[in-house]
């Protein structure tokens, strides 16, 4: 099994959903059971499944769950994106938050184009 601990997209993917939770706890009232649930819920899959998939036996199954992984940080980035438009965000919350969501992509989508190039046969 692999220790996703010492995984960079899993550490900064940990992070994310700090600064997600920190950054939504000021949003309206109204969103508890809207935006801020799913950005929290969205947050906390990227680095949830890093974990599966450091759990799974193969690395088709692991290549799975870093995918669902990365879908997930391209989804928080949409809903930060849309929580600062409408004004939940201040300009440097979003700014901050939002960088550590694509410099996590980034990392992931990195670990994600390893494995397929390490797994494909050679032409």
């Amino acid at each position: 099994m692999r220790d996703h601990t010492n995984l960079r997209a899993f550490q900064l993917a940990d992070q994310l959903v700090v600064a997600v939770y920190r950054a939504t706890s000021s949003f309206p009232k109204a969103e508890q059971f809207g935006l801020t649930a799913q950005l929290r819920r969205a947050s906390v899959s990227v680095a949830s499944n890093i974990v599966e998939g450091c759990a799974r036996r193969t690395e088709a199954e692991y290549l799975r769950f870093l995918d669902i992984a990365y879908g997930s940080v391209r989804e928080v980035e949409y809903q930060l994106s849309l929580s600062h438009r409408l004004g939940y965000l201040q300009d440097q919350i979003y700014e901050s938050v939002s960088q550590s969501c694509v410099e996590t992509s980034k990392v992931l989508a990195g670990l994600i184009r390893s494995f397929r190039t390490r797994s494909k046969p050679p032409a």
